[in-house]
């Protein structure tokens, strides 16, 4: 089961990502604005030394990611109120092309995965609207130095476009929708956490 953590003060993403137990996955919630030093609408400056790159991790595997990787989950209520989520196709020079996925990659050196995450994005499908509000986060960490961390985003407007080689579309999806669609493996085993943060939300 997923271990449910507070996120202010010293129960901090960080903080949650230092002391997950291996294989862990962690489902948190967040209400802090973004960062006011990174306007979302724009491409954020990179922080430090680049992370792109393959590792060969401590439980023997090799994944993308020198200080690990992060990805963002933008979700847009309808007039409705029902949430719609985007996802981009990837390219054929994507791991696993041809299959539905969030916008992420490796985190630079000293980057948050909230950081990360947006400058991804905003490489992957253009410029992120500005009233963009993280809601919460999931972890998924199968080995001691490594993670991957998926952050929900809420936004009041849909955006997106294909902008790089990495994209083939991108589309707004209900959370049914995104059941039926063929995802990326490991976006797969992230959704039921995901999911559960989006339809909960306040």
């Amino acid at each position: 089961m997923p271990i449910m953590l507070p996120v202010d003060g010293a129960e901090g993403p960080d903080r949650a990502i230092r002391t997950a137990p291996r294989c862990a996955g962690i489902v948190a919630r967040v209400t802090a604005p973004l960062p006011p030093d990174r306007p979302p609408g724009r491409a954020p400056m990179r922080s430090g030394r680049s992370g792109d790159g393959f590792m060969r991790c401590s439980d023997g595997h090799i994944r993308w990611g020198l200080h690990g990787a992060a990805g963002v989950v933008f979700v847009h209520r309808g007039a409705d109120g029902h949430p719609y989520v985007m996802l981009q196709k990837r390219s054929a020079m994507a791991h696993e092309g041809g299959t539905w996925s969030c916008a992420g990659g490796a985190l630079d050196l000293g980057e948050t995965p909230l950081e990360g995450g947006l400058r991804e994005a905003s490489e992957e499908v253009g410029n992120i609207p500005p009233d963009a509000r993280p809601i919460g986060h999931y972890v998924f960490r199968p080995a001691d130095d490594w993670h991957y961390t998926t952050v929900v985003v809420e936004v009041t407007e849909r955006f997106g476009d294909s902008i790089n080689f990495e994209t083939d579309a991108v589309g707004w999806f209900t959370p049914d929708e995104v059941e039926s669609l063929a995802t990326h493996v490991g976006f797969s085993a992230a959704w039921p956490h995901l999911r559960r943060i989006i339809e909960t939300a306040d």
